[in-house]
């Protein structure tokens, strides 16, 4: 279905059937970076801390070692076949180096595949925390190109500082969602999910202007609050199954 939404995008656009002239990247990033909160969020929310707890180490590997190592592959790839230059094909294997979260979600509670050896787990903690090597790999591949220089001192840093505030921020602002959530007494049920959406929204911000990674961040808080106790938790989960899914149909046809 994404894959078709995608198409529908590339047909829409400009070398498309309906040439809809459409080339303004800040507000694609801006469209996809929502989605990805919520998609990443209610990721988290329906991963049970259980299932996730004995893969969490493997996960870690996988998102960084994994992330790295998948990034050489492909650069070495585009090096050796394709001809290109060594520093831009390391550059590409960087880009295309971490799994799309969305797609990874999507497909696993759509299908709601019964994989042995705690495999869905991995995949989806591994899917919501190996954004932060893939984008420190890219930075520094873009300034050694147009600078001629990096200090790996300060990327390694930089790496452990978003990795780090991103955990730390995801698991006390998850702790802050849920204590709001059982304390504050709202007449209308139905704004609940609303109260949720704007925590998932907060928590990538506020991480992210204390140099953490957000989306590792919202992550987190999502496992901390689905695994909670929670009022009106079923209602919040039917809100979140649908909103994620039409978020995930806009970004597709944005990007396509």
């Amino acid at each position: 279905m994404l894959l078709a939404f995608l198409c529908v995008g590339m047909l829409c656009g400009e070398d498309g059937i309906l040439g809809i002239s459409f080339n303004d990247y800040q507000l694609t990033e801006n469209v996809c970076t929502a989605a990805l909160i919520l998609i990443i969020f209610y990721g988290g929310f329906g991963t049970k801390w259980s299932a996730a707890k004995p893969v969490a180490g493997r996960a870690i590997l996988l998102s960084t070692v994994g992330v790295f190592l998948t990034a050489v592959a492909v650069g070495g790839f585009c090096h050796i076949v394709l001809h290109v230059g060594l520093l831009e094909s390391l550059l590409i294997g960087s880009v295309i180096s971490s799994t799309d979260a969305a797609s990874v979600f999507s497909i696993l509670r759509a299908k709601k595949l019964n994989l042995k050896y705690g495999t869905a787990s991995l995949l989806e903690v591994e899917s919501g925390s190996n954004d932060p090597m893939a984008y420190m790999l890219t930075l520094l591949l873009i300034a050694y190109i147009q600078s001629g220089g990096m200090n790996i001192w300060e990327a390694g840093l930089s790496l452990v500082i978003q990795l780090s505030v991103g955990a730390i921020a995801g698991f006390l602002l998850g702790r802050l969602a849920v204590l709001i959530i059982n304390k504050i007494d709202i007449d209308n049920e139905s704004l609940y999910p609303i109260l949720l959406l704007a925590t998932a929204f907060f928590t990538f911000a506020a991480t992210t202007l204390c140099k953490g990674n957000g989306y590792l961040a919202v992550y987190i808080a999502g496992l901390v609050v689905g695994n909670a106790k929670i009022v009106h938790k079923k209602s919040m989960g039917t809100f979140f199954d649908g909103f994620a899914w039409l978020w995930q149909i806009v970004m597709f046809l944005t990007l396509g």
